[in-house]
């Protein structure tokens, strides 16, 4: 059965069945009227001549300009492909399906005063794997995503151009291929296509579902690595968190107790007083990333339901105001993309000193004949690399702000900038989680003793697409191996097979 349409009731996983599984859907019919309802107040308005900020005035600062009825289709079409500016890179599908979905709801909530059929072609485009050619770069991020979302909408009405089948066609080619017909805009339709913050909120919700599944990644490699370093796990009792109660640190506390069960490892130094930080102080650590990343999904998941576009119709009443502004989420990527850099630093250690024979009391590089052989030494700089990469870009990205159009436009969120560089940073934190996981392994051969089921599970999954270093190789390769491994969640469901769920 198709996924209901309805404004009210979508979920992050729901974005995630439509923008990578391709999910059918279909526009609840209980929204009809209301959509209906909401369209005939702005054709009763237009008859009226009263004046509609973006309907029958110009944008931006030139909302005095007041615009004929003969010419109101034009002036959609026109702002369409004036805003249609992008730059960059093509955003992948997921991406842009994603905002369509979520554009789609927002219309859906009946306040923007658009045509039903304007929600009905934004549901079989979806139906029918329409893939818009978007570039990643040019919204600021407040009067919506425009530039972005101008593109999807450029590419409807049958002009710019789509992906099909690899490759880059004009629109109206593949709307023809795919037996989609292109949409006439009508009043405000244009305006209510590209008022919104689809562009970031679809990047941030596809990676907050991403990380995660990346912090559950992240305590598997790091309960490899505590295993590895024959660390204890004591600190990981329920007790200590109850002391201090934030539910992240619980939750993280019992994902790291369960993976630690029955490892002959802990049980053979169960002696041992403390350990360093980044193996004593998982459960704070990763509980902090608990609690932040749950605070963005409430941020998320207010967003994805609501009306974004500007104005908004309520009860026969046409009402500007900025709900298209973006500050919201543009704070929730910034700190998501702090989130992931400390994932990634955390790791980072734990690679190092895996590494470090003064601190592991392991063989050096965990190569046995050191010299000859450098074994995993480089693999710790790349992943200094890529986190110190990730520490650049991990600066906000909400506290700039650049005016825009004549200072009407005058404080932007740059949500948009913190959305592009919140892909980059997660795409390096799987790597850094990858490394840990091949390093922990190589040191896991030197260890005779039984690893925790989760942790053996974990390891010989890894060992069927990663060898035992014996000598020196080429890791490249199998380094993007084991971060696809980690981005598509099958390390963790081979360990969740054997331990349950993780939280």
């Amino acid at each position: 059965m198709p996924m209901q349409i309805d404004g009210e009731n979508l979920t992050i996983e729901g974005i995630i069945k439509v923008a990578r599984g391709n999910e059918k859907v279909e526009i609840d019919k209980k929204i009809v009227t209301k959509i209906k309802k909401s369209r005939e107040t702005i054709e009763k308005i237009l008859r009226e001549g009263k004046p509609i900020y973006g309907v029958n005035t110009g944008f931006g600062e030139l909302a005095n300009v007041r615009i004929n009825n003969d010419k109101i289709e034009k002036l959609q079409e026109n702002l369409i492909r004036s805003h249609a500016c992008g730059t960059g890179e093509a955003l992948p599908e997921d991406v842009v399906r994603a905002m369509v979905l979520l554009r789609l709801n927002s219309l859906a909530k009946g306040f923007s005063g658009v045509r039903y059929e304007l929600l009905e072609k934004l549901a079989e485009v979806l139906n029918k794997n329409f893939y818009p050619y978007v570039p990643s770069q040019g919204s600021v991020g407040a009067s919506g995503d425009l530039v972005q979302l101008a593109h999807i909408a450029l590419s409807l009405i049958g002009e710019g151009e789509a992906i099909y089948d690899g490759k880059v066609m004009p629109s109206k080619d593949v709307l023809k291929i795919l037996g989609i017909k292109p949409i006439k805009l009508k009043a405000k339709e244009g305006l209510a296509l590209i008022n919104g913050s689809q562009f970031m909120t679809a990047i941030a919700c596809l990676a907050l579902y991403d990380t995660y599944n990346l912090i559950k990644n992240a305590q598997v490699a790091g309960i490899m690595s505590l295993e590895a370093l024959r660390g204890t796990d004591q600190a990981f009792r329920e007790e200590i968190s109850f002391a201090r109660p934030y539910r992240g640190q619980i939750k993280a506390t019992r994902n790291l107790w369960k993976l630690t069960r029955n490892s002959k490892i802990i049980e053979s130094y169960k002696e041992r007083v403390q350990d360093a930080y980044s193996l004593r102080c998982m459960p704070q650590v990763f509980g902090a990333m608990y609690e932040a990343l749950d605070f963005i999904k409430g941020i998320l998941e207010v967003e994805i339901n609501s009306a974004t576009d500007n104005p908004l119709i309520f009860e026969n009443e046409v009402i500007s105001g900025g709900n298209f502004h973006g500050e919201p989420v543009a704070i929730a990527l910034d700190l998501l993309n702090i989130v992931l850099t400390k994932i990634c630093s955390f790791s980072e250690r734990r690679i190092y000193r895996l590494l470090d024979e003064k601190l592991s009391d392991l063989p050096p590089f965990l190569t046995k004949e050191p010299g000859l052989n450098s074994g995993l030494m480089i693999l710790q700089y790349v992943a200094a690399s890529l986190t110190s990469e990730n520490k650049s870009m991990a600066y906000p990205a909400s506290v700039d702000s650049i005016p825009t159009s004549a200072n009407q436009e005058d404080y932007q969120s740059m949500g948009s900038i913190g959305a592009i560089k919140c892909r980059k940073i997660l795409r390096n934190a799987e790597k850094v989680i990858a490394i840990e996981y091949m390093v922990a392994t190589q040191a896991l051969d030197f260890i005779d003793l039984e690893p925790s089921p989760a942790t053996k599970t974990a390891y010989k999954f890894i060992r069927k697409h990663v060898e035992k270093l014996r000598e020196d190789r080429t890791l490249y390769k199998e380094i993007e191996k084991v971060s696809n491994l980690v981005h598509s969640g099958s390390i963790l469901k081979e360990v969740e097979k054997v331990v349950g769920k993780l939280e």
